[in-house]
């Protein structure tokens, strides 16, 4: 692998002009023209009914601006408040039908989880959430206000969340607000190496990684930027760094695939829209590669692949590596539940032996969706080396000699 193009195209995507690449800005728009270019530079071909390398699809910006909630008689606070609604106009009370379900969240459950359904809703509803919740809140608010792109066009219902105590039965509420909704088109960089051999050309392998950030966020010490140099700049190099290397080796029996997603951080929307435009019955594998930048919790030259017992796509892997410096793990944070929380589980949830390989140890990284996540918190040697151990591990899997087995649809949550 070439540690020369490696730090070449790290550099690039993490660069501050780059904006911290948030989905639909500017900056997410050069860092796509910026891999387009390496595309080309590289020689890949476009996918089948393309055009070009950008795999274009259309999302929506919806913006909600509550000018007043009132329960019971009693105006809320606007930093209690969250409402997202599809509705451009919304004059909203207790008296108009339908009526509302009423929601709440507990002390101890999980907010993303309990309300992530109602955040694209499909029935009018209010949810109070209980005072405890307060920084989880906060973070669901910053999350909404990133995560204003959506796939469909919302529908004519709201959902108004209330960080509070929920009031006796029955709930009086006046609600006023404007929603502005507009179309917002995002791409993928999707770019194929054809097979090589006549009767295994039509199976796919896919090498991943996304390409957005979080964008412009609060400045800590002047700097807004969060650059996202590990999460995903590295994982999207590391596409680039793989292209080029089986470009030059030029004996891939099947066809490679080689995608950066856009939209991961808001829902994984990018992969999603990639999903259905191929048969998943075609794709044997998918090497999702996502935060490879510092080392692993089990030391250099080693990384961990997510959902290691649902197919014997990482026992192939080690396979592959045994005997060499390098080894692959199982995902040692299964309490973080990585496996669902990448590009990778949109293909799994068809069937695809679709992993993530990582050597983040998530759960004491403090740089994690901040502005230092710069290119000089990375070990780029180390970060080279794992993409190598990529390439080389995917060599039984590329020349049709392994095949992983499939994902069950029971061993993939919904």
């Amino acid at each position: 692998m070439a540690p020369a193009t490696v730090e070449r195209v790290l550099r690039a995507l993490a660069a501050d002009d780059m904006q911290g690449r948030a989905s639909g800005k500017p900056g997410a728009q050069k860092a796509a023209d910026f891999l387009v270019s390496e595309f080309q530079r590289i020689g890949l071909e476009p996918l089948p009914g393309l055009a070009g390398f950008a795999q274009s699809f259309p999302t929506y910006e919806v913006r909600t601006a509550a000018a007043f909630v009132n329960i019971n008689g009693a105006n809320v606070t606007p930093d209690k408040v969250l409402l997202v609604s599809g509705q451009p106009h919304l004059n909203w009370t207790d008296s108009d039908e339908p009526v509302p379900r009423i929601v709440t969240v507990a002390a101890g459950a999980n907010l993303m989880r309990e309300v992530r359904p109602l955040l694209d809703p499909r029935e009018n509803s209010i949810v109070f959430i209980d005072p405890s919740q307060a920084t989880a809140f906060n973070r669901l608010a910053g999350y909404v206000k990133r995560g204003n792109l959506r796939v469909d066009k919302p529908a004519e219902f709201t959902t108004l969340m209330v960080l509070g105590t929920p009031p006796p039965a029955p709930v009086k509420f006046r609600v006023a607000a404007t929603t502005t909704i507009r179309t917002v088109e995002l791409r993928n960089v999707v770019g194929i190496l054809p097979g090589k051999d006549a009767s295994l050309a039509a199976e796919q392998v896919v090498f991943s990684g996304h390409y957005d950030h979080l964008g412009i966020i609060p400045a800590v010490q002047g700097d807004s930027i969060a650059n996202g140099a590990d999460d995903d700049a590295s994982g999207t190099t590391a596409v680039v760094a793989l292209a080029e290397y089986f470009k030059k080796k030029a004996d891939n029996a099947r066809t490679l695939m080689f995608v950066a997603f856009a939209a991961e951080e808001i829902g994984g929307f990018g992969a999603r829209y990639f999903s259905q435009q191929l048969d998943p019955k075609q794709v044997v594998a998918m090497f999702n590669i996502e935060m490879i930048g510092k080392q692993a919790k089990f030391g250099p030259n080693t990384a961990f692949i997510t959902g290691f017992d649902k197919s014997d796509f990482g026992k192939l892997l080690q396979e592959n590596t045994k005997g060499a410096v390098f080894r692959f793990e199982a995902d040692p944070y299964p309490e973080q539940n990585l496996f669902y929380r990448s590009d990778n589980a949109t293909l799994a949830r068809l069937g695809v032996p679709a992993h993530t390989i990582s050597t983040d140890q998530i759960p004491t990284d403090k740089l994690y969706h901040s502005v230092n996540d710069e290119v000089e918190s990375l070990d780029l040697a180390n970060m080279t080396a794992v993409i190598s151990a990529i390439g080389r591990s995917a060599a039984g899997i590329i020349a049709g000699k392994q095949t992983p087995t499939r994902i069950a649809p029971e061993q993939v949550k919904q």
